[in-house]
């Protein structure tokens, strides 16, 4: 399996050869890139092989993995077709790198979060955890995906009660509908807009460390 994905690879400096690692998948925003990502994951490339990844499409001075065509709605083929590129880019990953396919961990941050809860909502016990900044989840994937979130997932969800980009209530929902699933959510907010606060960071950070242990 190949791929057309390009990606920004952190990796443990010690890693050990024949040692299968925890992997975290680094989505981004509308516009931005995959190196503007690499901040949020400062200080856990001990712990992953991090894979931070490009949207395919470009968008303005950056990228981004679908389009939309109204406020909430992105335009449905290119969404299906962003998950699936990148549900394929996971497993390609899965075969050409140390990965324990037990731990395996997505982030995203606005369109990033999107794809991650998408993703996180049908690939079944493929995804261990998810760290969700400032997304939503589109109706469609609620009425019309598959959905299969497997027994072993668990999410940290996040959003600014001031989000001028996506309402906080967007986030809320979130939440809501993962945990109707059965699933475990930590849900935290911040006086902040559509944005990463230093506490949000330091919050996601700690709890994804702690997920690993379970």
């Amino acid at each position: 399996m190949e791929t057309d994905m390009i990606y920004e690879l952190r990796r443990p400096k010690n890693a050990l050869p024949g040692k299968k690692y925890p992997a975290l998948f680094v989505m981004h925003g509308i516009g931005s890139n995959e190196q503007n990502m690499l901040s949020l994951v400062s200080g856990l490339e001990d712990s992953f092989f991090i894979y931070s990844i490009r949207g395919h499409l470009s968008q303005g001075p950056g990228y981004a993995y679908f389009t939309i065509q109204g406020y909430g709605k992105p335009h449905r083929e290119v969404f299906d077709d962003g998950i699936k590129r990148l549900a394929n880019f996971i497993d390609y990953a899965s075969e050409h790198y140390p990965i324990d396919p037990e731990q395996i961990y997505l982030l995203g941050f606005s369109q990033g979060a999107i794809v991650s809860m998408t993703l996180a909502a049908s690939l079944g016990n493929k995804i261990k955890g998810v760290v969700a900044l400032s997304g939503y989840i589109p109706q469609f994937v609620k009425e019309e995906y598959k959905i299969n979130p497997g027994n072993h997932l668990s999410l940290f969800i996040s959003h600014g009660e001031y989000d001028q980009a996506l309402p906080y209530e967007w986030g809320v929902e979130n939440a809501e509908y993962f945990t109707k699933l059965g699933i475990p959510v930590t849900f935290h907010s911040y006086p902040v807009g559509h944005t990463v606060s230093e506490e949000n960071l330091q919050d996601f950070q700690s709890w994804i460390l702690n997920d690993l242990q379970r």
